[in-house]
């Protein structure tokens, strides 16, 4: 029998050591160009405890270790091993909501709690997050904010990590450590709760900001064992309004201004195919919804707490009306025959057994990065001039424009559909995606999140940056144990 498996079923326990062929092949490859490589094994540690000790043996055995807490399917090429031989830590076994703490508004929860199971948690207390647009039902909450994935509430971002906490953390080197104000010199969270702590604070510990190495790393740092997420709570009474325009640049100071006096929840812009893809459930509908809907929206949702909720959700759409009308535009309660309750489910929902991109043609490859609204127009003429020179449609490419940190920056998406089945199209599909990657970075695109072939495009770009990064992975994971060949590593 393999030793390492033995090794490993030590740890975890036998049952929870996979190498069946038809369960490898499906961590082998994702929806992204990531090369595919089959794992060793895959393994589904249950607590912390187990964690640490996979930690510590891949460190002794020099054996490379993929976290993966997200069910399929995968998008970017982070969750495929880089290295041969690697071994899969599956942590969507890990589903304790550990605490709802009404009083703070936070929760704190393990990794592999998906926002289909947190909701209805949260609401018996009368709370609820501020998540991504329509996630994937078994998308792991913690594993979508380590990666700063854009959430829909800007006035709630206070930065680009929000609203995650404070963490506690396997390094590489296989030491525990709690970040923020839990890493308090107690390392127990029971005996913090005890003692009045609520892991609200994300500063720590001390001068340090450790919770800042975890995001956006893909797993190369350390593997998170719990996370606190900060809360709201429910609207006792909302409405959603909409704003359309022919041009993306009639909407630009309209979008300033509401952003910067902050109205409403939910805020987000996009584009036709965008949200005809949010909204269909069919490829057919998903078409059919395209050619009636406005070229541009802004989608707003008005929402009331505590005391008088619709007296202050009126007041929010009066005000609101008259800035529309300010500027030019025009208030609107539905699109396209369309009403505010059937568009509000992109506010609140998730995307069902099929993820909402992969509804259309079976297949999507996105471009996102950050930027500042006044540019965003210029960028998204350059898209489609780029996907014109490949011919390829651009009334199929969807536009998600999503202000972040109170509106400071904006999370700018393409997101191209493409039929997998189509070889000629892939390829069309992989041309289109590294022009576009490369000539947006180089006029100014902030690629914070750098998957796959971006990280080359990145890194080569920064040699201070790429050598600090390297000196602090040698700090905390110096065996280079954890997702190796990602990023800079």
């Amino acid at each position: 029998m393999d030793i390492r498996r033995n090794a490993l079923a030590d740890i975890v326990g036998a049952v929870n050591v996979i190498d069946d062929p038809r369960i490898l092949e499906g961590y082998a490859s994702d929806c992204s160009a990531a090369p595919r490589r089959n794992p060793r094994f895959v393994v589904h540690p249950q607590n912390a405890t187990q964690v640490q000790a996979l930690v510590t043996w891949a460190n002794q055995t020099h054996t490379g270790l993929v976290p993966v807490s997200s069910g399929a399917p995968h998008f970017y090429g982070d969750t495929v091993p880089s290295q041969p031989g690697s071994i899969i830590v599956d942590l969507s076994g890990m589903k304790q909501i550990k605490r709802i703490d009404r009083r703070n508004k936070m929760v704190v929860i393990e990794p592999g709690v998906t926002y289909a199971e947190l909701k209805p948690a949260l609401a018996k207390e009368g709370l609820r997050i501020s998540q991504p647009l329509l996630p994937r039902r078994n998308k792991s909450v913690v594993a979508s904010l380590l990666e700063r994935q854009p959430t829909t509430i800007p006035r709630f971002n206070f930065s680009l990590p929000e609203p995650l906490r404070n963490c506690g953390v396997v390094w590489g080197s296989g030491e525990i450590a709690f970040t923020g104000e839990s890493g308090n010199g107690i390392p127990d969270l029971e005996e913090q709760w005890k003692l009045g702590g609520a892991q609200v604070d994300p500063k720590g510990p001390n001068a340090t900001d450790l919770m800042r190495l975890l995001t956006g790393a893909q797993g190369t740092m350390g593997i998170v064992i719990w996370a606190s997420v900060k809360c709201e709570l429910i609207p006792a009474a909302s409405h959603s309004v909409f704003v359309a325009s022919e041009k993306l640049e009639d909407l630009i100071d309209f979008c300033y201004q509401e952003e910067r006096i902050r109205i409403g929840d939910e805020m987000m812009c996009v584009n036709a195919p965008q949200l005809a893809t949010m909204m269909g459930d069919s490829a057919n509908e998903i078409g059919r919804l395209k050619a009636k809907l406005p070229a541009w929206t802004v989608m707003i949702r008005l929402a009331g707490a505590g005391h008088f909720p619709s007296e202050r959700v009126e007041v929010q759409r009066l005000d609101l009306g008259r800035l529309a009308q300010k500027c030019g535009l025009t208030l609107q309660n539905s699109l396209a025959s369309n009403g505010a309750a059937e568009l509000e489910k992109a506010f609140e929902s998730d995307s069902g057994d099929t993820y909402y991109k992969l509804k259309y043609k079976g297949g999507c490859r996105e471009v996102f990065f950050l930027t500042t609204l006044d540019k965003a127009p210029q960028f998204v003429s350059n898209v489609f001039a780029i996907a014109e020179r490949n011919r390829y449609d651009v009334t199929e490419i969807g536009v998600y424009i999503q202000p972040q940190h109170q509106g400071v920056s904006q999370h700018v998406e393409f997101s191209f559909p493409y039929d997998p089945g189509d070889t000629r199209g892939t390829e069309r599909i992989d041309r289109i995606y590294a022009e576009t990657s490369e000539v947006l970075m180089s006029e100014g695109a902030y690629f914070s999140r750098p998957y796959g072939a971006w990280a080359e495009m990145i890194y080569s770009r920064d040699a201070t940056a790429t050598k600090i990064l390297r000196v602090v992975k040698g700090i905390v994971d110096p065996k280079n144990v954890l997702n190796p060949g990602k990023l800079c590593f």
